[in-house]
C-alpha cells in the first residue's frame, strides 16, 4: 500500500510539471485545426495544455499570418511555464517567420511536420498556373526554392527543432515535379534547415502526416527528451 502511495505521487508530480507546458500546434496550407485535433488529443492525455489555433492559411501571405496569427495561438497558452510548437507544412513556416522578429520566454522545442524549409519544387512548378493561388493563396506562392523565397530567406534556426519528413504519396504527378524521395508535396532533403536539432524519416505522406499513430508518437518522444527513435 504505502508503495502504491509513493508510484502515485511521483505520477501526479509529474503530470504536475508537464501541466506547466503548452503546446502550440500549427496546421498547414489550406486545412484548419481540425486536421490536428487526434494530435491535440493525444497531447492533452499526456498532460500538456494544447493551443489548436486555425487560422487563415489561404488569404494572406506567410509575414501576415506570423504577425497577426502566431501571437494570438500563444495567447491561448495562458500563464504556462514553457511553450512548445508542433506545426504542420506551412505552419513551420509561418513560426520559423515569427521567431526571427520576436522572442518567446520561455520557448521549448519545436516539431515540424513535412515544413518546406527550402521551398517545394511543386511551387516553382505551378505558381504560375491559373487556379493556384486561387487555391492555395498567397502564402502558397511564397513558398518556391528560389533563393529569395520566404523559406531559403529565413536563415538557420536557433532553437530545439526536430523535423519529421514523409517518404510516401499517393500523388504520382505531383511526385514526378520533386526529388525522390518525398512525400508528394516536398522532397525528404528540402525539409532539412541548419541548426535543426534531429531529422527522421517516415513511410507517410504529406496530407495526412499529422494523424499517423507514429509521427505523433515520435512528436511527443521529441517534446519530452529534444531526440527522435531512430
Amino acid at each position: 500500500m504505502g508503495k502504491f502511495i509513493v508510484v502515485l505521487l511521483l505520477s501526479l508530480s509529474a503530470n504536475s510539471a508537464i501541466a506547466k507546458e503548452c503546446v502550440v500546434l500549427l496546421h498547414g496550407m489550406a486545412r484548419s485545426e481540425d486536421s490536428m485535433e487526434k494530435m491535440s488529443k493525444q497531447l492533452k492525455s499526456d498532460g500538456y495544455k494544447v493551443s489548436n489555433y486555425g487560422y487563415p492559411s489561404t488569404s494572406l501571405e506567410i509575414e501576415d499570418i506570423a504577425s497577426k496569427h502566431v501571437p494570438q495561438a500563444i495567447a491561448d497558452c495562458g500563464n504556462a511555464k514553457v511553450v512548445h510548437f508542433v506545426t504542420h507544412s506551412l505552419g513551420g513556416i509561418v513560426l520559423r517567420k515569427y521567431l526571427s522578429e520576436n522572442s518567446i520566454i520561455p520557448l521549448g522545442r519545436v516539431v515540424m511536420l513535412g515544413p518546406p524549409n527550402q521551398g517545394s519544387e511543386v511551387v516553382d512548378a505551378l505558381k504560375h498556373v491559373p487556379g493556384f493561388e486561387f487555391i492555395n493563396g498567397p502564402a502558397g506562392s511564397q513558398l518556391g526554392t528560389e533563393e529569395d523565397s520566404v523559406p531559403n530567406s529565413l536563415g538557420p534556426v536557433t532553437y530545439p527543432v526536430g523535423i519529421i519528413a514523409g517518404s510516401s504519396t499517393f500523388n504520382p504527378l505531383l511526385s514526378q515535379m520533386l526529388p525522390n524521395p518525398d512525400d508528394g508535396k516536398v522532397s525528404v532533403e528540402r525539409t532539412k534547415v541548419a541548426g535543426m536539432t534531429d531529422h527522421v524519416v517516415l513511410p507517410v505522406t504529406h496530407t495526412f502526416m499529422m494523424r499517423n499513430d507514429e509521427v505523433i508518437s515520435q512528436v511527443k518522444r521529441f517534446l519530452k527528451t529534444g531526440e527522435f527513435e531512430h
